[in-house]
């Protein structure tokens, strides 16, 4: 059995009315082409990457209109899709960054709240977000595969997405936001790669297209093989996967099985 899924790439900004009609339109897209599973970029909901916005209000509740609007086009479409908000927290002028995933009957499956936060390459996410505490994994099943997620930056740190597959996760689901700069789309490139082969899992990439970001949509099966990418503009890239992939390599490379250490959180 295999799972058409989808990873859809566009730019948001600060207006929330059109975030919402951008993600909206690419979940409906990417199902109209087939998917059962699209993958939406990190900040879907509102992104300022340069700190111009002036409206301290733009955090949502899950309850908000944002994921209200991303819930019914999921029921509309019939597909499972993961958003990335700003997840507001009473009494906090600051935020979560937050993934959310919903089901094709408009349910919401879960949400992860990012844990590490790219207080790096001049950047500060903390200003405005707050560092969310490490909790149970956030997976969810479709067909014969078993999902995990995590956000941009986790990238970075390999015991993310090894925590996702002690928790039984054969493909990883990662909505990013990732800074254009100097080897920065090398680094997106090989980071994917390098935690599909180590994992031997899938690699569900969604990133934010320029000028802000690398773009660079990808889906990467469990040997480092990239079977589909949506290059730089705005758009998706499509392709089916299976179990039997991931069964395939993890006997020819039983890496996972081999392992002497266990992560434990800091």
């Amino acid at each position: 059995m295999t799972v058409p899924v989808a990873v859809a790439q566009f730019a948001t900004g600060l207006d929330k009315t059109e975030n919402l009609k951008l993600v909206r339109e690419a979940i409906t897209t990417a199902a109209d082409a087939g998917a059962q599973l699209v993958i939406t970029p990190e900040n879907g909901m509102y992104n300022d990457p340069t700190n111009v916005g002036t409206d301290a209000g733009y955090p949502e509740p899950l309850d908000g209109p944002f994921l209200t609007g991303i819930r019914d086009t999921a029921r509309a479409a019939g597909v499972t899709a993961v958003v990335g908000m700003a997840e507001s927290v009473e009494g906090d002028a600051r935020a979560y960054n937050t993934l959310a995933v919903v089901g094709p009957d408009g349910a919401l499956i879960g949400v992860y709240r990012k844990v590490h936060l790219y207080d790096a390459f001049g950047y500060a996410e903390s200003d405005k977000i707050i560092p969310a505490e490490v909790a149970d994994p956030l997976t969810f099943d479709l067909g014969d595969l078993r999902f995990g997620a995590m956000t941009c930056y986790d990238l970075r740190f390999p015991e993310m997405a090894r925590t996702l597959v002690d928790a039984g996760a054969t493909a990883i689901v990662l909505p990013a936001a990732w800074a254009s700069g100097p080897a920065k789309e090398d680094h997106w490139a090989t980071l994917v790669r390098a935690r599909a082969i180590e994992n031997t899992c899938f690699v569900l990439a969604s990133g934010q297209t320029g000028p802000r970001c690398t773009a660079q949509s990808m889906i990467v099966d469990p040997m480092g093989t990239v079977v589909a990418s949506a290059g730089e503009q705005p758009g998706f890239a499509l392709t089916s996967i299976g179990l039997d992939r991931v069964e395939q390599v993890r006997t020819v490379n039983p890496s996972l099985a081999n392992r002497r250490f266990r992560v434990t959180p800091a």
